[in-house]
């Protein structure tokens, strides 16, 4: 590409094109290009509403919309010569559109900016992103939905501390993360609804004097409603921002029970076994299994977080309206979806092809004195103890059971009896793990019946 062409594409302000290192600083080509479909589509929905109000001629619109879906199937078919010198995908797009019809291609920009039409494209870009997490979340919410239904009953120990708390279920467990998940795909909901205004037709900042119809480009590319400003829909990238916030929560979700496996699957804990498909093995240790997906996946949230603070430190301190540092905006966008859709799928993949070691869960299960607070539970609701007390006695049960070496429901009742005389051997009901869980029946408990209430709910959701 020739400086003189260059020049022809800034116009005739400038008298000689830009050296090696302003194109190499001033191009965007090189990533914006991702955008090439969202950009054909806004150009053609532009031409079509130019034509509509006769702003330019039906033979030129129609020359523009059938000379762009030529580009488009040059890109589709990796045959489009990218080039840095025409700076992004828009005057790539325009040149070899001009290059395909001739002179008509050169009333397409009429009315719009290079301004608006990136915001479009890249709003629509990222609605392509937020439309793809919604699916992969729903997914991987339906392969814990199966983990969970499977094991609705199945004891193991919950935790605070990492250290053993009470008795939970698996699917209890399992829908935790279904809930986490749930409001990850709220998030991405409502960052759709609130983004989709569209940008196109409000030129460089100002608006424009063409008697154009952006309602007729909004309805064309699915958006509800034109941008109402004309300065903050050039300048806006909150859109993005909250992409990235949301991304960044659901990598973090994705990061904790990425971690809960890479410590389940350990020959310590053996509450799980990954498969061979989301595991490697080491090149000097034959007996090894390493979780490495998940690890790789609780690594993620540190690429996905770091886009989102990169992004918000480019955008605190521009003034309206467009700054040549919003062409930062993308690169750490498009890693950061990426990233996100890798993990979401990797982690549907495992959850649904590991397996819950069930024996292994429950031993554990009853280990640490984890009933403790079902014991006084009991001496407030059976003895009528405050529970001040009751915690009090329990504790010294704990205590003696450790200095024995054992656990409490292995206590006799005398020895329960020497620390308060009321004790009876009812207290054995309750110290198993399994009434343990079954007890827990308020809402959004433990309890095997709450468990397959809360699954069916999110069936229903999920559809």
């Amino acid at each position: 590409m020739t400086d003189k062409t260059q020049n022809q594409m800034w116009g005739g302000r400038f008298a000689a094109g830009p050296d090696a290192i302003m194109e190499a600083i001033n191009a965007s080509i090189g990533f914006d290009q991702r955008m090439a479909a969202q950009d054909i589509a806004g150009s053609r929905a532009h031409a079509a509403m130019l034509g509509a109000t006769g702003i330019i001629s039906d033979s030129d619109a129609a020359a523009i919309q059938k000379g762009l879906l030529t580009v488009l199937s040059e890109i589709e078919a990796g045959d489009f010569p990218f080039s840095t010198a025409l700076e992004d995908i828009h005057m790539n797009v325009e040149s070899r559109l001009k290059e395909i019809i001739g002179e008509p291609a050169g009333r397409l920009h009429t009315g719009r900016s290079r301004n608006d039409q990136v915001a479009t494209d890249f709003k629509l870009w990222v609605r392509d992103q937020l439309d793809a997490a919604d699916g992969a979340i729903v997914a991987l919410m339906k392969a814990l939905l199966g983990q969970a239904e499977a094991g609705a009953d199945w004891v193991m120990p919950g935790f605070t501390h990492l250290q053993v708390a009470q008795p939970v279920t698996w699917g209890h467990h399992m829908m935790a993360y279904v809930e986490m998940l749930g409001r990850d795909l709220g998030r991405m909901r409502d960052a759709r609804a609130r983004m989709n205004t569209c940008p196109l037709g409000t030129a460089a900042l100002a608006g424009t004097s063409f008697p154009i119809d952006r309602d007729m480009t909004a309805s064309a590319l699915g958006f509800d409603a034109p941008a109402a400003n004309s300065l903050d829909a050039v300048s806006d990238r909150d859109f993005a921002l909250e992409f990235l916030g949301a991304s960044s929560i659901c990598a973090m979700h994705l990061s904790r029970l990425a971690e809960e496996l890479v410590i389940w699957s350990s020959a310590q804990f053996r509450f799980v076994t990954l498969s061979d498909r989301f595991s490697t093995g080491s090149s000097i240790m034959p007996q090894k299994k390493n979780p490495d997906a998940a690890e790789l996946i609780r690594a993620k949230v540190g690429r996905i977080m770091g886009a989102n603070v990169g992004l918000m430190m480019v955008m605190k301190g521009l003034p309206l309206t467009y700054s040549k540092d919003m062409q930062e905006d993308k690169e750490q966008v498009f890693d950061a979806a990426d990233n996100l859709m890798l993990a979401l799928a990797a982690m549907e993949g495992m959850v649904r092809d590991m397996t819950a070691n069930r024996d292994h869960l429950a031993a554990a299960a009853g280990s640490g004195f984890s009933t403790a607070t079902d014991l006084a539970d009991w001496l407030v609701r059976v003895l009528g103890l405050p529970f001040r007390d009751a915690h009090h006695i329990t504790g010294a049960l704990v205590a003696m059971a450790e200095g024995k070496g054992c656990d409490l429901p292995d206590l006799t009742v005398e020895d329960m009896q020497s620390v308060h005389a009321q004790i009876s051997a009812e207290v054995f009901d309750v110290l198993g793990v399994q009434n343990s869980v079954n007890s827990r029946i308020s809402y959004g408990g433990t309890a095997p019946d709450q468990v397959r209430l809360q699954i069916a709910r999110w069936e229903e959701v999920l559809g």
